[in-house]
Parts: C-alpha cells; sequence; structure tokens
C-alpha cells in the first residue's frame, strides 16, 4: 500500500478560512482544474514516521520550511488509486510568491525515449473552502471538512 503525507496550511481572513493548495505539474495535469489541486504531500517509507514525512515533503515540494505552529491531525483518506493519504493543518500564513517547487523528471511524451523535468506543483495558490472543494482530488476533500470543524 501507497502512503503520503502532507501539510494544509490554513488562515483565516475577513472573508472566512482559506487553505494553500498545490495545483499538480508535469502534463498529465496542465490542463486540468478540478481534481488537480492537492495537500502538498508526498509519498513515504513504511520505516518514516508520517509526521516527518509531512515535514519534509512540504519542503521538497515548496522548497520552503515548514513553518511551527499547532499541528492539527486531519486523519487519513484513501485515495481512488489506492493510496492512503494522512494530513494535518497548521495556522499560518506563507506567501506564494517565495514558493520554488521541486521537480520530477519522466519520459515524455509517453514512449519517445526522451525526459523532461516538470515541478512537482506548478502552481500554488490560498483557496477559499468553497472554491478548493471544487478543485481538490476528490478524496482530500475529507480533510476540508475536518479542518471547518476544528476552526468552528
Amino acid at each position: 500500500m501507497r502512503r503520503s503525507a502532507g501539510l494544509l496550511l490554513f488562515r483565516r481572513t475577513a472573508n472566512g478560512i482559506e487553505v494553500l493548495l498545490g495545483h499538480m505539474g508535469g502534463p498529465f495535469f496542465a490542463r486540468r482544474d478540478a481534481g488537480a489541486w492537492s495537500v502538498p504531500k508526498g509519498e513515504y517509507e513504511p520505516d518514516e514516521a508520517a509526521w516527518a514525512a509531512a515535514r519534509r515533503e512540504f519542503q521538497e515540494e515548496l522548497g520552503l520550511a515548514p513553518p511551527d505552529g499547532e499541528a492539527v491531525p486531519l486523519g487519513e483518506v484513501t485515495q481512488t488509486n489506492g493510496k492512503v493519504v494522512t494530513v494535518w493543518a497548521i495556522e499560518s500564513d506563507l506567501d506564494v510568491a517565495t514558493v520554488v517547487p521541486g521537480t520530477f523528471t519522466m519520459e515524455w511524451p509517453r514512449g519517445s525515449g526522451r525526459t523532461q523535468e516538470f515541478p512537482e506543483i506548478d502552481r500554488v495558490e490560498w483557496l477559499d473552502v468553497d472554491r478548493a472543494r471544487a478543485v481538490i482530488v476528490k478524496a482530500q476533500a475529507a480533510f476540508l471538512d475536518r479542518l471547518a470543524e476544528h476552526v468552528g
């Protein structure tokens, strides 16, 4: 079973709660919006603690140290691809202009024998909860509900 862990940053604004999501990079998601946004997260091995992985992946995906603050456990979800995702929420305000996303390499176009480098996340935005719910990976919407319960 593949497992991922991540950090969902949130902030309080005059218009309510906003969450920080990343649009998945690479050619598969380039023209997609709905279902192409995710909590910054990544896979980890069984011998690594999920919390440590969440912090490491935040740094790898966004190029920034994860913020300090109270970590609110939002539990797990299982995505349609079978991956189990564990997330914590942290209240923090991050300047998206400072993000320097990590990259990955893959053969593209598929079967061409050529490899190209793509950003793990091609953009990061603060979204209100309704907008986030419309674009986040379907299973991850549960994290938005759990966050809303926490912040009241």
